[in-house]
C-alpha cells in the first residue's frame, strides 16, 4: 500500500489559493491532479458533478472537504492533490462550512490508498499535526508533516492515542445492539459514501481506532461501501455509519442508520459506538 507522501508529492500541494466559490476550489484541486499526471481533466468534472448529484457530503470535518470520484478511465494511478484556501469558501453543508482545506484523491481502486487514508485521518484528527498542516509556509514544509505521519505508530501498535482509551468499555465482548437479531460471529458496521473509496474510507479508519482503543476490533469488522451496495449489505450489518446527506439517500434500510459530522473526530466517533452499543 502507498504511504500518504508517496500519494501526494509537493508537485501536488497548493498553498493560499484564492477560489470565488467550491467548484473553483475543486477545479483547483483537480488541476494539481492533472498537473501531476494523476488524472485528466475529466476527472475534475466527475469530482464537481459528484457533489452537484449527491450534496455536500465531502465536506467530512470542519473546514475539510475530500474532493473525488468513482474510479474511471479519467484515472490515470492512484494519487491526491492539496489545496489550502487563502479564505474560505462554503460548500453548502450544514455543520462544517466554510472550507479551507480541499484535499482530491483519485482512485483506481480501493486498495492502493488504505494506508494513506488511515495517515490522513490521524493527522487531521489530531490537534498539533493539524495545526502543522494548516500553518506550513510551503509545499515542502507541508510534505515533510505529511513524511513524518508515515513513521507514525498506529493505535494497533499499543500506542495510547487519547484519554478516550481510560472510557473504552469494560464489556469483553459487544452485545447485540437493540432491536438487531443474535448472530454469530463478528458483528459488521458499514461505513458508506456516495462512491465507496474516498470519504467511507475516512471514517472507517476513524472508527477502526475506536475499535482498537475498546479492544473490539476482534469482534466488529468495518466496511467502507458505496450507497448502492450498502442497501444490499445493510441486513449483513448491526448499523451504518455515515454523513447526514448520505443517510438522506439511503432512508430506512431495516438498520440503524447513524450520521456522524466530523469524520476525523475519535471522540464523535466514539459518541456513535457508545451509542448503538448502548454502553
Amino acid at each position: 500500500m502507498s504511504a500518504l507522501s508517496d500519494l501526494l508529492p509537493s508537485e501536488a500541494i497548493r498553498l493560499d489559493a484564492r477560489a470565488t466559490d467550491w467548484r473553483q476550489a475543486v477545479r483547483d484541486a483537480g488541476e494539481l491532479l492533472v498537473a501531476t499526471g494523476t488524472a485528466t481533466a475529466d476527472y475534475t468534472a466527475e469530482m464537481i458533478r459528484n457533489v452537484e448529484e449527491n450534496g455536500p457530503y465531502i465536506v467530512i470535518a470542519p473546514g475539510f472537504a475530500f474532493a473525488h470520484a468513482r474510479p474511471s478511465p479519467a484515472v490515470l494511478r492512484t494519487g491526491m492533490s492539496w489545496v489550502r484556501l487563502a479564505k474560505p469558501v462554503e460548500f453548502g453543508h450544514e455543520t462544517n462550512d466554510p472550507v479551507t482545506l480541499v484535499v482530491a484523491l483519485a482512485a483506481k481502486d480501493a486498495a492502493a490508498h488504505t494506508a494513506a487514508m488511515a495517515s490522513l485521518a490521524r493527522l487531521l484528527g489530531d490537534p498539533e499535526s493539524s495545526r502543522a498542516l494548516h500553518e506550513a509556509p510551503t509545499p515542502q514544509a507541508l510534505h515533510a508533516v505529511l513524511a513524518g505521519q508515515d513513521d507514525v505508530r498506529t493505535p494497533q501498535d499499543g500506542v495510547p492515542t487519547s484519554q478516550d482509551d481510560a472510557r473504552a468499555p469494560q464489556h469483553a465482548a459487544p452485545a447485540v445492539p437493540a432491536g438487531r437479531a443474535s448472530a454469530p460471529g463478528m458483528h459488521k458496521i458499514l461505513t458508506v459514501c456516495g462512491n465507496g473509496v474516498g470519504t467511507s474510507l475516512f471514517l472507517k479508519n476513524t472508527l477502526e481506532q475506536v475499535l482498537d482503543r475498546w479492544k473490539w476490533s476482534k469482534f466488529v469488522s468495518v466496511e467502507a461501501t458505496d450507497t448502492i451496495s450498502a442497501k444490499g449489505k445493510a441486513s449483513e450489518a448491526v448499523a451504518i455509519l455515515t454523513s447526514r446527506e448520505i443517510a438522506r439517500t439511503l432512508g430506512d434500510v431495516g438498520v440503524p442508520v447513524k450520521v456522524v459530522e466530523d469524520f476525523t473526530s475519535t471522540t464523535e466517533v466514539d459518541g456513535v459506538l457508545r451509542d448503538t452499543y448502548d454502553v
